[in-house]
């Protein structure tokens, strides 16, 4: 029988490092992929060909983006029914995730691909790198079903407090992914399509890993009556999923505000800016799985109604979000003109994203600090705030690349992140604060109400 894992019990710091670091590795080679993908692309393709693949940044962020969203939501119910040993419920809750998982699903490769020409247009995407953005979007939105089931099925694992599976599932799919991308590209000729197919042919196998490892699980097996129509479950699940996708899929669209105005600068602008998204997803990782870390151990002990622990898992998750700022800051910051050549070839590509890194770098502690606080809200069930957080973010960022960019070019976009993550960071701490705070006074209530009751028994 497949093992569980009860975050709501033991030493705090051990029990969170030892579900970081394999979800930590898991992230780290997602993103190694990626960068493995632009890597090859551009030197084996070209600048252009690079600028056509980086042209789907921002789009896919706003699809795959909302189903992360989903998925982690989803999760977050599913944690707080182990957490809180409810199995039965456990169980439906699940049930009903994949059910709706897979009718959104149909709804977004549906839309995504019959629209992608129009998005594209709106994204003031160059001629020059239109057929190879739609042929990229086309293979990739059309595998969209196997991102979304990876994405489910290692949101579920997490929440049951295993990321050692999604981590082995990551490392099988890395080192396909890799060798088709060299074997479709450098042997095949087959141009960004091949980069697309290897990807999607490298989920479904990250995914059919996962969901062996489920069938496993005794606690979770799940029967037909567990998949009857439950709208209050359904109506529960979209509580913190609905909030969740639209967080990201409104940062999303602040996103592809600045690549239509990235784009309408140049080609050799649009190649920098994907170099520089991949570095600062890349170098971000050690904080986003803190802050993935956060929201499952959250989710399991506020459903167990330990709160104390909530918080004594912040200032685990806050640590190695800080001293991932400082290791990795530090390249970005030290180092920009000597990472960019490793993505990029032509001079002014290079020079650009050499003005953008350091600037991010030196700032990249307030996104590391957001992703943990926003976890821990979102585990105690209030994604809500997340939400409008996103909304802030969208705001910002937008404002920032409007006014700026005329002035201070390229730059603009560094600034607009950085303003960005300020106003994000400071709304989730402000929350994060006034929620922990709440949640222990009613704890204290309630145990000095159990001593009365208990002491009045007595008498």
């Amino acid at each position: 029988m497949a093992k569980t894992y009860d975050l709501t019990k033991g030493r705090v710091t051990p029990l969170i490092l030892k579900f970081f670091f394999p979800m930590f590795l898991t992230n780290m080679l997602q993103q190694i992929y990626v960068i493995a993908d632009t890597t090859i692309v551009g030197k084996g393709l070209g600048d252009d060909a690079l600028a056509a693949v980086g042209n789907m940044s921002s789009l896919s962020f706003l699809i795959v983006g909302f189903s992360l969203g989903l998925a982690t939501g989803f999760s977050v119910s599913i944690a707080q029914r182990f957490g809180a040993k409810d199995y039965e419920r456990l169980r439906r809750s699940i049930a009903s995730s994949i059910v709706l998982s897979v009718l959104i699903a149909i709804i977004l490769t549906a839309l995504s691909t019959l629209f992608l020409p129009q998005f594209f247009t709106l994204l003031q995407t160059d001629p020059s790198i239109m057929k190879d953005s739609l042929a990229y979007g086309y293979i990739m939105f059309g595998g969209l079903s196997a991102t979304m089931a990876y994405n489910a099925c290692s949101s579920i694992l997490r929440s049951l407090g295993d990321s050692r599976t999604p981590f082995i599932a990551i490392i099988i799919s890395t080192v396909m992914n890799i060798i088709l991308d060299i074997v479709f590209i450098f042997v095949m000729h087959t141009g960004v399509e091949g980069a697309a197919a290897a990807t999607v042919f490298s989920q479904v196998v990250s995914t059919f890993i996962c969901f062996l490892k489920l069938r496993k699980i005794e606690i979770i097996k799940l029967k037909l009556n567990d998949f009857k129509h439950n709208f209050s479950m359904y109506k529960e699940l979209f509580k913190n999923g609905l909030p969740m996708a639209l967080m990201n899929s409104i940062t999303a669209l602040g996103c592809m505000v600045v690549q239509y105005f990235v784009n309408g600068l140049g080609v050799a602008y649009t190649s920098a800016y994907s170099a520089c998204s991949k570095y600062v997803n890349l170098f971000m990782q050690p904080a986003c799985t803190a802050g993935i870390t956060m929201s499952s151990f959250t989710s399991q002990n506020y459903g167990a109604g330990k709160y104390s622990r909530i918080k004594d898992g912040l200032k685990v998750c806050i640590s190695i979000a800080l001293i991932s700022y400082l290791l990795l800051g530090s390249v970005m910051f030290f180092f920009p003109e000597t990472i960019s050549k490793l993505m990029l070839t032509g001079d002014e590509p290079i020079a650009l994203a050499a003005e953008y890194l350091p600037i991010c770098g030196s700032m990249l502690f307030l996104v590391n600090l957001l992703f943990v606080f926003r976890s821990a809200v979102q585990g105690m069930g209030k994604p809500v705030i997340p939400m409008v957080s996103g909304i802030i973010e969208m705001f910002m960022r937008i404002s920032v690349i409007i006014l700026f960019i005329g002035s201070f070019g390229f730059k603009a976009t560094a600034y607009a992140d950085v303003v960005a993550w300020i106003g994000a960071v400071t709304l989730n701490g402000f929350a994060y604060k006034v929620l922990i705070n709440k949640y222990m006074n009613k704890s204290v209530k309630r145990k000095i109400k159990s001593k009365r009751i208990l002491s009045l028994s007595k008498i």
